[in-house]
C-alpha cells in the first residue's frame, strides 16, 4: 500500500485517551457511524499473461487505407488478422484464456465506518477495529481490526470500509439462537493509531503494534488496487 508507508513504526507515539464510538466535538478522529452486513465476494481472475507483439505495419494502416476501412460495412474482417502478429496475437489470446483461473465467489462481510478529521492535520492512515460482545453471554467478545489508506483533510468527512470472509463471531450461544427479535451484540467501533501526513502518529494507549504484525506484513505483501482499507 503505498508500501505501508514505509513503515512508519520508526516514527515517535503519543498516546491518546480512549477514542471511541460516542467521541465528542473535541476528538481528533470522529467516528460519526458504523455498520456491518453480510455480502458475497466476488471471486478474483488470475492470468500469467505475456505481451502480445506489435503488430507490423502493413498498406492497409496507413492513413487513406484506414480511413476507408472505417468506412466499411459492419463485420469487414480487419486485414491485420491475415498477418504474421495478428494470427499469433489471437492464439496468445485462446491460450491465456485458457490459462486464466478465477477463485469462486465466497460469502463475506462488508464492515465500514463513517469518519471526520477533527484535527488541523491531515490524515494519511487509520488502524481501527469493529468490536463485538454478545449479548446473552459477555464471555464471547471479537475484534475486527482494518489498516486504511486515507487522504483526509482537516474537517473532511469519510467511509473506511474493508471485506473479510469473518463475521462477528465464529461461535453464538442457544440463548442468542433461540431469540430471533433480540439484539445479538453490542458494537464499538475503535480509532486505535492515526498517522498524519506530517509524519506525527497518535495511538490508543492500551493498543499495541506488536500485536498486529504478523497480520500488518500480510496486509502489505501484495500491492492494493483501488480498495481502501484492507482486515488485519
Amino acid at each position: 500500500m503505498r508500501q505501508y508507508l514505509a513503515f512508519s513504526l520508526v516514527l515517535g507515539v503519543v498516546s491518546l485517551n480512549a477514542i471511541a464510538q460516542d467521541q465528542d466535538q473535541d476528538s481528533l478522529l470522529s467516528v460519526v457511524d458504523h455498520k456491518w452486513e453480510r455480502v458475497r465476494i466476488a471471486g478474483e481472475k488470475y492470468t500469467t499473461g505475456t505481451v502480445p507483439p506489435v503488430r507490423a505495419v502493413i498498406p492497409e494502416n496507413k492513413n487513406r487505407q484506414r480511413t476507408a476501412r472505417e468506412q466499411a460495412p459492419q463485420g469487414a474482417v480487419d486485414p491485420n488478422e491475415y498477418t504474421v502478429d495478428g494470427r499469433s496475437a489471437a492464439l496468445e489470446k485462446n491460450v491465456q484464456e485458457a490459462r486464466s483461473v478465477k477463485t469462486e465467489d465466497l460469502n463475506g462481510f462488508r464492515y465500514s465506518a463513517d469518519i471526520r478529521n477533527m484535527s488541523d492535520r491531515k490524515v494519511e492512515v487509520v488502524f481501527w477495529e469493529y468490536q463485538f460482545k454478545e449479548v446473552a453471554n459477555s464471555a464471547n467478545f471479537v475484534r475486527r481490526q482494518f489498516l486504511c489508506s486515507v487522504k483526509m483533510k482537516p474537517g473532511e468527512k469519510a467511509e473506511v470500509f474493508a471485506y473479510s470472509t469473518l463475521g462477528p463471531s465464529e461461535v453464538i450461544s442457544s440463548e442468542s439462537l433461540t431469540d430471533n427479535a433480540g439484539k445479538l451484540f453490542d458494537e464499538k467501533v475503535l480509532i486505535n493509531r492515526i498517522e498524519y501526513a506530517d509524519g506525527a502518529i497518535l495511538q490508543r494507549r492500551d493498543w499495541k503494534m506488536d500485536e498486529i504484525k504478523t497480520a500488518l506484513k500480510k496486509a502489505t505483501s501484495t500491492p492494493w488496487g483501488r480498495e481502501v482499507c484492507r482486515a488485519l
